[in-house]
């Protein structure tokens, strides 16, 4: 297929864009360079610089590409941000949304694969988190990705624009190609390499009060090729799915003290750090059942432990001490 990959120059874009041209289809890589970076992108795909707030834009990409499937990725991430700035996150991953589905349909494409995540369930009732869990965002950025989801069956019903949500919990770790560089850097292990490489003071942990096993946050964590191989499943299945919402992750947990562990050992390094307060829309836990991904799209994730996880990361950066930065 000739698949459209918005978001295609960020950390999970690339992979996916790369592991879809290994998987021999074609690919539109679609990024307005905001956060991503170019030289991230698979030298094979065919790059373009648009912006999904643009209608105009957006309708150019189609009408001027062969295009049989989307996979979006694009939006805001930023949890904490999100609580600060919530029109900014509504904007960028509702309205530029609707602005991907409406081309589709003017354009006549009909499989569109939609990056959602874990923080739509906010503070579970249950664990490990279930499709079925109830959905209840604490936080801009949940509630953003939650009210998208609404809004497929809708294009579904109407114009017959098939779908799968596909609800990630915590990317980490890299290929030996493609890391997680971002301009403000927001995720855990990043955060600790950075630490470990000297270019933070210490790690900040926020939170030591949560009714978790040490008293930090549990977080379930996915090698991003991993949530990759997870696309090419979703696409292989979505014209007759027996569901359309699947979450992603490897069933267990490390909390925020564990993974720090982790990266001790696999660096070598003793790993400064400091305890702060919990930031708001922090839940203590998140841990996937992802238990109807591999039943019906026959997909397993092959990193299930936390240190291979974290080596990955660290020796991408090491070898990528700048990032994406020539």
């Amino acid at each position: 297929m000739n698949i459209l990959v918005t978001g295609a120059a960020g950390y999970i874009g690339s992979v996916v864009v790369s592991e879809l041209i290994q998987n021999n289809h074609t690919v539109v890589a679609l990024d307005d360079l905001s956060l991503g970076h170019k030289n991230a992108v698979h030298p094979q795909a065919t790059f373009v610089q648009a912006d999904l707030s643009a209608y105009n834009q957006v309708e150019k990409v189609f009408s001027t590409n062969s295009i049989d499937a989307v996979i979006h990725l694009a939006g805001q991430s930023l949890v904490g941000e999100s609580m600060q700035n919530p029109g900014k996150f509504f904007r960028a991953n509702i309205i530029n949304g609707l602005n991907v589905l409406e081309a589709m349909h003017h354009n006549g494409v009909h499989k569109f694969v939609f990056s959602s995540t874990a923080a739509v369930y906010g503070e579970p009732q249950q664990v490990p988190l279930t499709e079925d869990s109830v959905c209840n965002p604490i936080n801009p950025y949940g509630a953003s990705k939650l009210y998208f989801e609404k809004i497929l069956p809708w294009y579904l019903s109407a114009y017959g624009i098939k779908y799968m949500i596909l609800r990630y919990f915590n990317a980490a770790g890299a290929t030996d190609t493609l890391g997680e560089s971002h301009p403000v850097e927001s995720h855990l292990i990043p955060i600790i390499l950075e630490t470990a490489l000297g270019l933070r003071p210490a790690l900040e942990l926020f939170g030591a009060d949560y009714d978790t096993k040490d008293g930090s946050c549990v977080r379930d964590y996915i090698h991003v090729s991993d949530l990759a191989t997870a696309h090419i499943k979703a696409l292989a299945h979505i014209e007759q799915p027996q569901h359309r919402v699947y979450n992603l992750g490897i069933g267990h947990g490390y909390s925020n003290i564990e993974v720090l562990e982790a990266a001790r050992k696999v660096t070598g390094v003793s790993i400064p750090s400091t305890l702060s307060p919990r930031r708001p829309g922090d839940p203590p836990i998140l841990i996937a059942n992802a238990d109807r991904a591999r039943s019906e799209l026959g997909w397993t994730p092959h990193h299930q432990k936390i240190e291979p996880i974290v080596e990955s990361a660290w020796l991408w950066r090491v070898n990528h001490p700048t990032g994406y930065i020539d």
